[in-house]
């Protein structure tokens, strides 16, 4: 029996495919503009970037689009309300910056100077994240000519920030200071991939970050260890105490009161993971690792995506030069981590942490804790109505089943999620061999217009299901 024809999706592609051209020669560009934003030479570029944006997205059809200024680098902003007064509001999360690039760091080409070889974009921010930002540009315009409206089925923003590769150091009081004008049903976030070129997934969710700096000090200088050692307190020693004490025999963090609240997985959603084509052998040859190893009862991919965990990024203390230096250091110091999953509060784990700190060091080891600003979790329940609006598009796109996958890394999502108070979907095409930050970035153009795609069946799918659903 034949498979019945979705005529959307031959009105989408024949669409895209009329205006690939234009499309390309749009983002080639944009790409052209080198806007670094770590690089304060580049400050120039990154504007030139906002505003270059903003006069696209207003060529695009957007009534209203915006350069909006931070402390930092400019934000862009654009809205497209619908004709419907009762359409769901979806706001499109990017950011127009760039990861520095130099041909001398391995690139074969100018990394801003996009060469297209085989079927291949390659420039800096081609997939990181200019490519997967600017696809949505296509996707609005192939959504209203296969539905014939005069505007999009949600009403649409987009809110494209600047700083995204310096840390978004300026994006939460962003999105505070312009909380009414952001205001959504649901965000999208189109800053994120896929499992691989052949399996279209869809992200749940990311991890929060808590980072902080320990030291520890004893004597008021460094000391004779004939002198005085296995009299006095090792700054030293304790630090490597410290560090010890960070997990349990079994991998689990052992600071109390450190799980308090993590949503646990469900059994489909390990169902969901173990379905994927996972080779062990082969991840553990990108992580430049000859074991896994992480908390007892869980898989790699579990580790990665649904677990907390404690890192010692750093230690150090004493003398480090050649040869010997008999000595007790009067400081040493460690840097952690801690990835956190749905459910666990950043301030409640500084609090934990900076108490069991204290409870593991002896007397006469003053020790200050310096955190830095958090970043929180967020987490989509598979069941939401906005989340399968996603991968019922991005399936007519692919046509062939979407899975699921989590992001073991942090990014500014969660702030989106807390302020507006809505739910955060993860919408990319980019897949692992992309290289974003790498040299020879690049993105795939059959994916890259499958993101077209997914983005033009989107909107009409959320507005009638989100309708159904409330």
């Amino acid at each position: 029996m034949s498979k019945p024809v979705d005529n959307a999706v031959s009105t989408v592609r024949a669409y895209i495919e009329d205006h690939r051209t234009a499309f390309l020669d749009d983002l080639a560009e944009w790409l052209r503009i080198p806007s670094v934003s770590a690089q304060p030479d580049h400050a120039a570029d990154v504007r030139r970037s906002a505003d270059w944006l903003a006069a696209k997205l207003q060529e695009t059809g957007f009534p209203t689009t915006e350069v909006w200024e931070t402390r930092g680098a400019p934000a862009v902003f654009a809205e497209w309300p619908s004709e419907d007064p009762q359409a769901p509001t979806v706001l499109v999360y990017g950011h127009h910056d760039v990861q520095p690039a130099a041909r001398e760091d391995g690139w074969d080409t100018d990394p801003f100077e996009p060469v297209i070889r085989g079927n291949r974009l390659h420039a800096r921010g081609a997939a990181d994240d200019k490519g997967q930002v600017f696809f949505h540009t296509l996707g609005v315009r192939a959504h209203l000519a296969a539905t014939g409206r005069a505007t999009p089925a949600v009403h649409l923003k987009l809110l494209i920030e600047g700083e995204e590769e310096s840390g978004s150091p300026h994006f939460r009081h962003l999105v505070e200071t312009h909380a009414d004008r952001l205001a959504a049903d649901a965000v999208i976030v189109s800053d994120t991939g896929m499992w691989s070129e052949d399996t279209p997934t869809v992200c749940t969710g990311m991890r929060g970050l808590a980072e902080c700096e320990i030291v520890l000090r004893g004597p008021a200088q460094d000391i004779h260890s004939g002198s005085f050692g296995g009299a006095v307190p090792n700054p030293a020693a304790a630090a490597a105490r410290l560090v010890a004490a960070l997990h349990d025999d079994h991998a689990r963090v052992a600071v109390p009161g450190f799980y308090e609240g993590v949503t646990e997985l469900t059994d489909r959603e390990r169902e969901l993971f173990a379905e994927l084509p996972f080779d062990e052998t082969r991840w553990l040859t990108t992580a430049k690792s000859s074991a896994t190893h992480g908390e007892a009862g869980h898989t790699t991919l579990e580790r990665i995506w649904a677990r907390p965990t404690a890192e010692v990024n750093g230690i150090g203390g004493g003398y480090q030069g050649p040869g010997s230096k008999t000595i007790i250091p009067s400081s040493a110091m460690v840097k952690l981590s801690f990835r956190l999953v749905a459910g666990q509060d950043p301030d409640h784990i500084e609090k934990a942490v900076r108490a069991w700190a204290a409870e593991q060091l002896p007397e006469g080891i003053r020790h200050e804790i310096t955190f830095g600003s958090a970043t929180r979790p967020c987490l989509t329940p598979l069941d939401h109505p906005a989340l399968q609006s996603v991968v019922r598009a991005m399936g007519r796109a692919f046509e062939q089943p979407v899975r699921f996958t989590r992001e073991g890394g942090s990014g500014p999502a969660a702030d989106l999620q807390e302020v507006l108070d809505a739910p955060v979907l993860f919408l990319g095409i980019s897949v692992p061999s992309d290289g974003w930050h790498a040299p020879n970035e690049k993105v795939e153009l059959d994916l890259l217009m499958k993101g077209v795609e997914t983005s033009a069946h989107l909107w009409d799918d959320l507005a009638e299901n989100w309708r159904e659903a409330h």
